[in-house]
């Protein structure tokens, strides 16, 4: 057997190929690739496959969350309260407009525990991000309890949550604003960089528009200093290809991930679980184990990838020296950063893949 890697994109390509194609093609051909008929589209389409009124599409993830805080007004002198393992980007998107961030340790099941974030709030504290990380959905309706409570505006971190629900409502509806990544990585995947950002309110909306596109509503007027954020037409026409299989690849996901669940035995090493009333899309398959070292040499001594994510808490990053953390700091967050680790999980792993993989591990 080839060696199995960490992660495969070629293979979800090939499976809808005519259609990626047909649709690239059709860009090409049009003379129109910015901002144009395609982007609108996929546009309407996400909005109504996550539920919410509108959403804007922007250049990538990253953008997605600067602009959210932008557009609520979130800045200099102001906190947010944030997970503790998350990816850097979460953070990111609140630091680059000023804001200080406030972590917050997870729960078992690696999502911001809600039960830690009343602790965190001050007289500075305007808002909550959530992250629905590896792909399953936060205790959302709770954090909208605290968020309510306490005034704050709540943004969602939904770059690996594409079609994750809680209580059957979609990630990225619950706060005033879902933020959504389609590297190529992600479940709805484009080729190449992509985000959007999903709200049910107009303002918001217009205002996000307005913000992508240099501060511009009408061409040559500017009325803020904006950014250049435009999801481009070729990936917004790749996008509409994959969002209508995304259901179908979730799905596919979820049967990996149950043979996953039900083959892998070994007291090394602790699998994954799912909160109750929450579903994952299972963006990635993370265990953990204290032997993560000793467990990477030998699978890649059996020709099986791994990757860790994330090996190193945002609150110990370099790039954030200056909040003024140390180890210790927050030992639950840290605990997962030394012990987790993502095997190989994607669209078109075959069976004897995954059977091999599982074997793999039990024998460790």
């Amino acid at each position: 057997m080839e060696r199995i890697a960490a992660n495969r994109l070629d293979r979800s390509f090939y499976k809808y190929q005519e259609e990626f194609e047909e649709a690239a093609l059709s860009v090409l051909r049009s003379g129109w690739y910015v901002l144009g008929p395609r982007v609108e589209k996929f546009e309407n389409e996400f909005a109504g496959y996550t539920g919410a009124k509108y959403a804007v599409g922007v250049a990538s993830g990253l953008d997605a969350l600067i602009l959210a805080f932008r557009v609520l007004g979130i800045g200099v002198g102001d906190e947010v309260i944030v997970p503790g393992n998350t990816y850097i980007a979460s953070v990111m998107g609140v630091t680059i407009n000023g804001a200080t961030p406030v972590f917050a340790e997870p729960d078992e099941f690696y999502n911001i525990d809600a039960s830690k974030i009343e602790a965190a709030i001050t007289e500075k504290t305007k808002a909550v991000l959530i992250v629905h990380l590896y792909g399953q959905a936060c205790e959302a309706d709770r954090i909208c309890e605290i968020c309510k409570k306490h005034n704050l505006r709540l943004v969602e971190d939904c770059a690996q949550s594409h079609g994750a629900k809680y209580n059957d409502r979609m990630t990225g509806t619950f706060g005033d604003i879902g933020c959504f990544s389609f590297y190529p990585s992600k479940n709805l995947g484009a080729f190449g960089d992509g985000g959007a950002v999903v709200t049910d309110d107009e303002k918001i909306a217009a205002d996000l528009k307005m913000l992508r596109n240099y501060g511009s509503r009408k061409r040559y007027y500017f009325e803020e200093v904006g950014m250049n954020s435009r999801l481009d037409e070729m990936q917004a026409a790749l996008l509409s290809v994959r969002l209508k299989h995304l259901d179908e690849l979730n799905e596919e996901r979820k049967e990996i991930a149950k043979r996953y669940l039900e083959g892998i035995h070994n007291e090394s090493i602790l699998i994954p679980s799912v909160r109750k009333d929450a579903t994952s899309v299972w963006h990635q398959f993370v265990i953990r184990t204290e032997r993560r070292k000793e467990l990477i040499k030998y699978l890649e001594e059996k020709e099986i990838g791994s990757i860790i994510h994330y090996p190193i808490p945002p609150h110990l990053s370099e790039c954030y020296k200056a909040l003024g953390h140390k180890a210790g700091d927050f030992p639950i967050t840290e605990k997962y950063a030394n012990e987790v680790l993502s095997l190989p999980f994607y669209n078109g792993m075959t069976e004897e893949e995954e059977e091999y993989v599982i074997e793999a591990l039990n024998a460790f």
